[in-house]
């Protein structure tokens, strides 16, 4: 089943709270107010952040930065996924998916906290050559919203990768 373009926002949400908690020399950024065009697939992500508190505007510096709320919200992920990590991380992918699934729980959202926690998503380009992407997206804010990654991590719970 398609992942739907909300979820997509969500998820892309949790990839964008990562890149601004990080410092930029780790792997983080900065999100000018005036998003170049690389950027633009953010444009409205970043306005919904900004409304529900997850970050505000840096006035003096023009960009984006975590608020309070967004920086709480980093901190459940983390924990939450550590905790998953701590139960499965000597389980078979396979094994991991089907208790998750007894479970009722969103196994597609626990895959991408995995790999949003671990730092597998992290250089989106560098994921897409170990993956065996065909065409390969340059732009991460365009990639974290494609629908080329969740059908990747999609086939992982399907056991086809």
């Amino acid at each position: 089943m398609p992942i739907s373009d909300a979820k997509k926002r969500y998820y892309a949400t949790i990839y964008v709270l990562k890149k601004l908690d990080l410092d930029v020399d780790e792997g983080g950024v900065e999100l000018p107010v005036l998003l170049p065009p690389e950027l633009a697939p953010l444009d409205g992500l970043l306005e919904t952040m900004a409304i529900e508190g997850l970050v505000s505007i840096d006035r003096r510096r023009q960009r984006y930065v975590l608020a309070e709320r967004g920086l709480e919200t980093v901190g459940l992920l983390i924990d939450e996924i550590e905790g998953i990590i701590e139960e499965f991380d000597d389980e078979e992918t396979s094994d991991t998916i089907a208790i998750l699934r007894r479970r009722n729980l969103d196994v597609t959202r626990i895959r991408f906290l995995w790999g949003w926690y671990d730092g597998e998503f992290d250089d989106v380009v560098a994921y897409q050559r170990r993956r065996g992407f065909a065409e390969i997206e340059r732009d991460w804010a365009s990639f974290i919203l494609s629908d080329a990654f969740y059908d990747d991590l999609e086939r992982d719970l399907n056991g086809e990768a």
